[in-house]
């Protein structure tokens, strides 16, 4: 269905991965796909937003392997905008053309597989990801799918929405799995970043205590108005896991790690109470390897849980909690050409929250 509201323009502005390693590329002239190009159950969408997360950063480095995006596909994997067109032969589709949309990590699943019809849609085999095997939303445009883009509740802002889409989902899931209960601790490492300060609020809307761990002033000050009981400064600690389970009056019943390399793996296994749960939700580079004493998962009785994102039904339950207000995104906006020096910000730990970019 081509748009009769929306004049879709020939090209646009698009950040391409051109080298790996490099910055992006800013490309002013990038084809924007015609609506009769459109296979059925394609959509454009034109976007107003677009979040900076730190999978970005490996999709620039390629150092994800088996996820290494090819050369200059457009970067960028959460976004809100408006749906300008539908492709033709489309049927029964759940949007019209000028409904606000987002676009996720997952840009589409089979939705017919095993893992698909029990809910594991992120590790379906025959997936589309945004930025990484498909364009994605470091664009004005970008192509989806009507049956895997996720309508944004009247009310909630499109910068406000965008990290609920990757940051607030990959969290929200991985709390649903972490056992704890209402009144038991979790601690969340990397808790000031674009996951984890949303991990935060989402824990505790679900009755549970947090232990804040990252480092820096601004992240502490923005950790402990969202409701975390307890700071710890990784880079002053001396003894962090003692600290912890001090801070828990004997260990966390339940980690949510949202930061990235090895360290912050092998410190939980030690801080978690036994019996506790370990969620894994925080990825490094593709050589970050966990070390422990296997005696240590046993003797504890640990458990350990891989989660990655979320499906279709948790992602309209994360953004219903930040529509109503129990969740609220810490952000700030920047232009599509600060993405560079976004990245580097990034790289080096300096954000506090999500950066946003708004088109």
């Amino acid at each position: 269905m081509a748009s009769s509201t929306f004049d879709i323009p020939r090209t646009q502005r698009a950040a391409q991965v051109c080298a790996y390693g490099k910055p992006l590329v800013i490309n002013p002239s990038y084809p924007v796909p015609s609506p009769e190009s459109l296979a059925p159950n394609e959509c454009l969408v034109k976007l107003e937003t677009a979040g900076v997360c730190q999978s970005d950063l490996h999709a620039r480095d390629g150092d994800w392997e088996g996820l290494r995006p090819p050369l200059h596909l457009v970067c960028g994997h959460e976004g809100v905008g408006r749906v300008v067109a539908i492709g033709a032969g489309t049927q029964d589709s759940s949007v019209l053309i000028g409904d606000r949309v987002g676009l996720k990590f997952m840009a589409r699943t089979c939705l017919r597989c095993e893992l698909c019809r029990k809910g594991n849609e992120a590790s379906c085999q025959s997936s589309q990801v945004h930025g990484f095997t498909v364009d994605g939303t470091f664009a004005e445009y970008a192509v989806s799918y009507v049956d895997y883009v996720t309508p944004i509740p009247d009310g909630l802002s499109s910068a406000a929405a965008t990290p609920i889409l990757c940051a607030g989902l990959t969290v929200y899931k991985g709390l649903k799995q972490c056992n704890a209960t209402a009144g038991e601790w979790i601690a969340i490492p990397g808790a000031g970043g674009g996951l984890g300060h949303l991990a935060i609020q989402y824990a505790v809307n679900l009755g549970l205590r947090v232990v804040a761990i990252d480092t820096g002033d601004s992240k502490r000050d923005l950790c402990l108005s969202l409701g975390a009981e307890k700071w710890i400064d990784f880079r002053e600690s001396i003894d962090l896991v003692q600290d912890v389970i001090e801070a828990t009056d004997g260990g966390a019943h339940a980690a949510l790690v949202a930061a990235g390399g090895a360290a912050p793996y092998e410190q939980a296994l030690y801080y978690l109470r036994p019996a506790g749960t370990l969620v894994a939700v925080g990825l490094g580079s593709g050589t970050a390897a966990m070390k422990a004493p296997i005696t240590v998962f046993v003797i504890k009785a640990l458990k350990i849980v891989g989660s990655v994102l979320g499906n279709r039904q948790d992602v309209i339950e994360a953004l219903d909690m930040a529509a109503r207000g129990k969740v609220v995104t810490h952000y700030t906006t920047r232009r599509l050409e600060d993405l560079d020096s976004v990245l580097h910000e990034l790289e080096q730990g300096k954000i506090t929250g999500r950066v946003v970019i708004e088109f």
